[in-house]
């Protein structure tokens, strides 16, 4: 039996869609007869050329023509590059736009706001990409930022890549020792760094910090720093280091011309979160990352130009690359610096109804809290331009779905999304002419053959599996750093199924076409040796009031693995007996008995990534007396001390 929908498009709305519109595009072309959704998504698998062209073409690509071969034919997927006799220029394809419309619209948490239009973001990247090459920036030459989310980050990516430069970028709240980690395995050339950044009402000066790595950093020809806190107008720098006004000094924002590089030009370095050891560098091409981004956005979030697009995100996490890239289809990017949380936890609300947001897009978590904190935005504020909410990060509970159509907006498209830094992109995102299913994404990617494996590698639906996908796609990654035999590339996507790409999450393929996500494959639980899902837990655990959030290990005990859950919970109260079983019992009753945990604690703090995912396998790691290699990586490596010595968890 089918699901009942939350939220339903109206036949006006499905019609005005940019999705609907390129359905009757490619009908016409090719003699289709496509009527929905599903139908695309079946077509864009079975004639990839077709259906990248078509995308490249419909969403404006600026690129030289789309002839000659559209990928390199190889016996292994991760060997197949698309359009290698295509060249294009990334930063031009975001700069497309001249004219006095905000192009950026920036709100930082000290109420600092700035705006840029698409006329002098183009002038201040040019001044910039000029400085840059008259100092030996070279295409292939890696940039690095070390950055919050302010319009100076995005000029720095955006001169980089206008020069065919290869930009990767972290937040300024990491350690040295972390910055480090990432930054000394690519080998910049140039260094951007803000003088310091604001979160939850402090201001923190990082001018020392930038100065260390910079130190530590031989490859660096020069560190360029930018005022934003203030800390670094009247300071003195070290001799390495040159302020941003000064660098760009006396160059014209005229008389620029973009070369064009190939389609497979390396663009962004991405890391993984390193949490067991030094990150993989992951190496993303210019054409793929545009080319699926603007898919994404024009056919999945139904992004219009002089859309306003925001994404609560930092510098190192790989929405950021995802919201940026949004100027290539015209839109105006809100960008935000400091804590989600600030006026109380309304302060990225409010700047729905201030700026006029069409797409808010925050992590799963923050929809949680802000439920918790019984935040109801549809009684305090207008919402009007808002069309669809978007969330990534990790799974979002069937009761966010609820919460958002009963107190945020009812007439709105939540789009879940999933993907990764691996991909820099998603698998299973948004359908603006679809239904939204409570706890569903709502389908797979077009163009990407995702699918879901069992054990022995078969194909199934409505049953949960390996989420793979059977076939390559332009926004693979073109290899991983100091990887020449692409051995970590291959152990990383391509072990578990031969020449298939297994993602490593735990995920279901739904009676709607849309998927639901059980967590990642290497934190499922197995008791008794049954697979379950964290988030199959965390959904339930996170219905009851004094839980502010939670999470699972597994923890072999006696010739098998027992459950162990940690909650966190409310300032004040007290893990008691009752609550104990009153979490069990809600688990029990929803779930299975294998999902109970046998264990249940108390803890100060969840260890999480910077992007705020929660490290669950560090912590079984420490469970089970095993070396954290990289705590670095972690956004609160202090939290990791108290599972240390846990009694409930050493045997007797």
């Amino acid at each position: 039996m089918s699901a009942k929908p939350l939220w339903v498009p109206s036949e006006s709305y499905i019609h005005s869609t940019k999705v609907s519109e390129f359905i009757r595009t490619v009908n016409e072309k090719f003699n289709l007869n496509i009527n929905s959704f599903s139908e695309l998504w079946e077509w864009s698998v079975s004639f990839p050329e077709d259906f990248w062209k078509s995308v490249a073409l419909f969403t404006g690509f600026i690129s030289t023509p789309l002839h000659g071969a559209f990928k390199i034919d190889s016996s292994h997927m991760w060997e197949q590059h698309f359009f290698p006799d295509v060249k294009l220029n990334f930063a031009e394809n975001l700069l497309r736009r001249r004219d006095d419309n905000p192009a950026i619209i920036f709100y930082g948490e000290d109420r600092v706001t700035k705006t840029l239009s698409h006329k002098e973001l183009y002038e201040n990247v040019v001044m910039l990409a000029t400085a840059l090459k008259k100092d030996g920036l070279k295409p292939g030459d890696r940039v690095a930022g070390f950055v919050p989310n302010t319009p100076e980050a995005l000029i720095s990516m955006l001169a980089t890549a206008a020069l065919g430069g290869v930009w990767s970028s972290g937040s300024p709240d990491f350690g040295v020792e972390g910055a480090l980690d990432r930054f000394g395995q690519i080998e910049p050339k140039f260094l951007f760094a803000a003088d310091g950044y604001f979160y939850n009402g402090k201001e923190i000066n990082v001018l020392d910090k930038v100065a260390e790595i910079a130190a530590k950093l031989p490859c660096l020809k020069k560190t360029i720093v930018y005022n934003y806190v203030g800390s670094s107008e009247n300071s003195s720098l070290p001799d390495e280091i040159i302020r941003w006004e000064d660098f760009i000094s006396g160059k014209s924002a005229t008389d620029f011309e973009f070369q064009k590089f190939p389609f497979n030009q390396p663009l962004f370095i991405m890391f993984s979160s390193g949490t067991t050891g030094k990150p993989k560098c992951i190496v993303h091409g210019a054409g793929g990352a545009l080319l699926q981004h603007l898919k994404e956005h024009q056919l999945h979030m139904d992004i219009r130009p002089n859309d306003r697009m925001f994404y609560f995100t930092t510098c190192g996490w790989m929405m950021w690359n995802w919201l940026v890239t949004g100027l290539a289809s015209g839109a105006t990017l809100v960008l935000f610096d400091g804590s989600p949380f600030a006026r109380k936890g309304r302060i990225l609300i409010d700047m729905i109804d201030d700026v006029g947001i069409t797409l808010f897009g925050v992590s799963a978590k923050y929809i949680d809290a802000i439920a918790k904190l019984k935040l109801s935005p549809k009684d305090t504020h207008k919402l009007t331009t808002l069309r669809a909410i978007a969330s990534t990060g990790s799974p979002l509970a069937h009761e966010s779905f609820d919460y958002i159509y009963k107190s945020v907006k009812s007439d709105v498209q939540l789009v879940s999304l999933s993907g990764g830094t691996d991909i820099i992109s998603c698998f299973a995102l948004g359908n603006p002419i679809g239904s939204v299913y409570q706890g569903q994404l709502q389908t797979r990617g077009l163009g990407l053959d995702v699918d879901v494996f069992d054990e022995q590698g078969h194909s199934v639906k409505e049953t949960k599996g390996e989420l793979v996908c059977k076939s390559a796609f332009p926004a693979m990654p073109l290899f991983f750093w100091n990887d020449p035999e692409n051995k970590r590339y291959k152990a990383s996507y391509f072990e578990r199924f031969d020449n298939i790409w297994c993602h490593g999450d735990y995920v279901e393929l739904t009676a709607e076409n849309g998927m639901i996500f059980h967590g990642r494959s290497d934190a499922v639980l197995n008791p008794g040796g049954v697979r379950i899902g964290t988030a199959e837990i965390y959904r339930q655990v996170e219905k009851i009031d004094e839980v502010l959030e939670c999470f699972a290990i597994g923890q072999q005990w006696e010739h098998d693995e027992r459950v162990v859950l940690f909650v966190k919970l409310r300032d004040g109260l007290a893990l008691t007996d009752e609550l104990k079983q009153r979490i069990k019992d809600v688990i029990l009753e929803n779930t299975t008995r294998r999902h109970v945990p046998d264990v249940i604690v108390s803890v100060p703090d969840i260890p999480k990534t910077r992007s705020g995912k929660i490290v669950e396998l560090a912590v079984r790691s420490i469970i089970h007396g095993e070396e954290i290699k990289n705590k670095d990586a972690i956004a609160n490596p202090e939290a990791l001390i108290f599972f240390e010595n846990i009694s409930e968890l050493k045997k007797s």
